[in-house]
């Protein structure tokens, strides 16, 4: 799946590293890398007291562009995720 540019925009403003913050109405642990030159980059998110976890890795690529590729879930919930989370401050 092409990653949306609301979703870019909202991806590259969650700190790298790891950091807290809210989605909806929870609180999350969360921490995101970047590998390969910033080619390649992982978010991981746990709900901190609860059971949800959010895992995913976008590949920016030359010819086919952003690529969101979740991982044991579906797009539309990590992009749901990305999207609302707003890093504590």
């Amino acid at each position: 799946m092409t990653a949306s540019d609301a979703f870019l925009t909202a991806f590259f403003a969650i700190p790298l590293g790891t950091s807290k913050g809210q989605s909806g109405a929870k609180s999350y642990a969360v921490s995101r890398s970047e590998l390969a030159g910033g080619k390649s980059h992982k978010l991981v998110a746990r709900e901190r007291g609860g059971p949800d976890y959010i895992s995913l890795n976008l590949y920016l690529t030359k010819n086919s562009g952003a690529l969101l590729r979740p991982c044991e879930m579906s797009a539309q919930k990590v992009t749901e995720f990305v999207i609302s989370f707003q890093p504590e401050k």
